[in-house]
Formats: structure tokens, sequence, C-alpha cells
């Protein structure tokens, strides 16, 4: 795999510092189109259940963010969801979303 910029391997660092610190299966970073990152992990509450990309393009949602030039997640998994693309396809068509393993080497992008 290529080498990432400073950028995408901040959202990256981002996303695998969430979900160390949470110990949360996934932890998932975004950056807008205005420079800004949010962070989350997933979400698994009985009464509310978000995948970490999800909770995470949330953030940016909330925070105003108009639309999204990367993603970042970090898991075992072997695949994300079709869910968690999906967020950040409507905020960001063009958007990759780096896969990486819980050590933070990305193993995967998935380009629109």
């Amino acid at each position: 795999m290529a080498e990432l910029d400073a950028e995408d391997q901040k959202i990256v660092t981002l996303a695998r510092s969430a979900r160390a610190r949470t110990g949360a299966a996934e932890g998932a970073a975004v950056r807008d189109v205005d420079g800004r990152t949010y962070a989350a992990t997933t979400v698994a509450l009985v009464s509310l259940r978000l995948t970490a990309l999800q909770a995470a393009v949330a953030a940016a949602v909330a925070s105003g963010a108009e639309g999204l030039e990367a993603a970042a997640v970090v898991t075992g998994a072997g695949e994300l969801s079709a869910e968690s693309v999906a967020a950040v396809r409507e905020l960001g068509s063009k958007a990759p979303v780096f896969r990486a393993d819980p050590a933070g080497v990305v193993i995967a992008v998935d380009q629109p």
C-alpha cells in the first residue's frame, strides 16, 4: 500500500487513539472540507447502535460540516459495513475510506 500523506495519517492516528482510549470494537475519524477532524468509536447502547464511522460522520454533521474529504476506520474486522461507507458517501462522494488494522496499518482503501 502506498504511504499516506500527513493529513490522511492524522485521521488514522485519531481513529486508533479513540479505539484504544475506550476499548471499543472500532475507532473512526473523518476530515471535513474545511480540514477539521472528528473522531468517534462504536456506540453500542440498548437504545442506540452506531458504527464508529457513522458516529464520526454524525459528529461532523452536528458540528456543521458540509462535506468530507476522507475517513479512516481502525478495526479488527475484515471489511466495513455498507452502512458505514454509505454515511461517508452522503457527505463525501469522492472521499477515500481507509481501513486500518489495530496497529494502525492501512490494509484497504475504499475509493468511489
